[in-house]
């Protein structure tokens, strides 16, 4: 017979003195693989574990098994009440969508952090600087400042992404989102770098163009776009001074955020100053010199952005975390199987669902008719001093 438990419930009693009824579709009493069914997590009442009880006087249970589905009834949730009419969300969302798209930045400024608000003044100073560019391009016929602008508008809608996930990831989990929304942190440094990457293949088409063309033709009426594009990234540079770092170790998700905001500014900072340095070469007279800047701030660019690329891919990708070493983990699984009382150890899987905050889960297969309890304490604490609190286990009889 099998029997699924968790080390975080220890309430239950070997032997039940209430069987499980037809209802939750379990004829013997002794099988406990529905067992999450009686957690304190269901707020029951302690006269009988088995049978929740609800303010409306109803006697249904809670879990109701019927084949390979488990029904929860409607209204338990509160999200339930909007489908019943009690109010309209669409309607309410609909109403103050605007007044929230309109009072987003106040609210930011008001309420946010420090590197939050820093993050929006940088935004509001690229879109200006980008919008004078665009004009001035259309009215002049410059396609030059035109393509950059449009450039600096889409790294800004970027930037306001990662504003977004800074804001988003404050919020509690819920039921939809039960390990809440710090992921989006992740996220939004993944985005950041994948924009990077590509800007620093374009820059090495640029200059493989720029090795192809005659460099007389190129218009050298860009250094005037390149020196304020410096100096307002430099500005960003100077706000995520702290985030400075190629290798840097992240403690918690906003970390890896704020490096990929970092790193963004700083690759157009770069970017700016190899325009500037070709064009300075250009007039000196120097063959080449633009497929030597472009190529050097494209290979600059890709060694930044690269290991952010890597530790956010990884985490997305829910890789091995990387603070715990194979052998360490490797260490505590025979550790486990060599304890007296398991028969077995399977399915032992860990990852990082943020940085700093390790999942794991573990199956084990003990003796039978024994105690899996002190089992379970003694899993956990061996993970536990590796820095995994947050760790399933699943005990079945031999």
């Amino acid at each position: 017979m099998e029997k699924s438990k968790s080390f975080k419930y220890y309430s239950e009693e070997p032997e039940s003195p209430h069987p499980w009824n037809a209802e939750f579709g379990i004829s013997n009493a002794s099988d406990r693989r529905y067992a999450f069914s009686r957690q304190s997590s269901f707020k029951q009442s302690i006269r009988d574990p088995q049978i929740p009880s609800f303010s409306n006087g109803s006697s249904k249970p809670f879990l109701s098994r019927n084949v390979s589905s488990i029904d929860i009834p409607p209204g338990f949730y509160s999200f339930d009440h909007s489908k019943e009419g009690n109010f309209d969300a669409k309607g309410s969302a609909d109403k103050f969508l605007v007044f929230d798209s309109v009072f987003w930045g106040f609210r930011v400024m008001r309420t946010g952090n420090r590197q939050m608000k820093r993050l929006l003044i940088m935004i509001s100073l690229n879109v200006a600087y980008s919008t004078a560019e665009l004009a001035i391009g259309l009215f002049t016929g410059r396609i030059g400042l035109v393509s950059d602008a449009f450039h600096l508008t889409f790294g800004c809608g970027l930037l306001t992404f990662s504003l977004f996930a800074m804001a988003a990831s404050r919020r509690k989990s819920d039921s939809v989102y039960t390990y809440g929304y710090q992921r989006l942190e992740v996220l939004s440094a993944f985005t950041n770098a994948l924009f990077l990457l590509f800007l620093s293949f374009s820059l090495a088409v640029e200059a493989l163009h720029a090795f192809i063309q005659d460099e007389s033709e190129h218009k050298h009426y860009l250094i005037v776009s390149a020196v304020t594009n410096l100096l307002v990234n430099l500005m960003g540079v100077w706000f995520f001074r702290n985030y400075a770092r190629v290798n840097l170790v992240y403690r918690k998700p906003e970390d890896m955020n704020y490096h990929s905001v970092c790193l963004h500014v700083l690759a157009d900072s770069v970017r700016s100053a190899g325009l500037i340095l070709a064009s300075w070469f250009l007039s000196l007279g120097v063959n080449n010199a633009e497929v030597l800047c472009l190529g050097l701030v494209s290979v600059a660019v890709f060694m930044l952005v690269m290991p952010l690329f890597k530790a956010s891919g990884g985490v997305l990708l829910q890789m091995a975390p990387p603070n715990i070493s194979s052998s360490a983990l490797a260490k505590c699984w025979w550790q486990i199987k060599s304890h007296e009382d398991v028969i077995e150890v399977s399915q032992a899987r860990f990852w990082e669902l943020v940085p700093g905050h390790v999942v794991g889960s573990l199956s084990l297969q003990v003796k039978k008719e024994m105690d899996d309890r002190r089992i379970l304490e003694y899993v956990h604490n061996l993970y536990h001093e590796l820095g995994i609190h947050d760790l399933t286990v699943q005990t079945d009889y031999a």
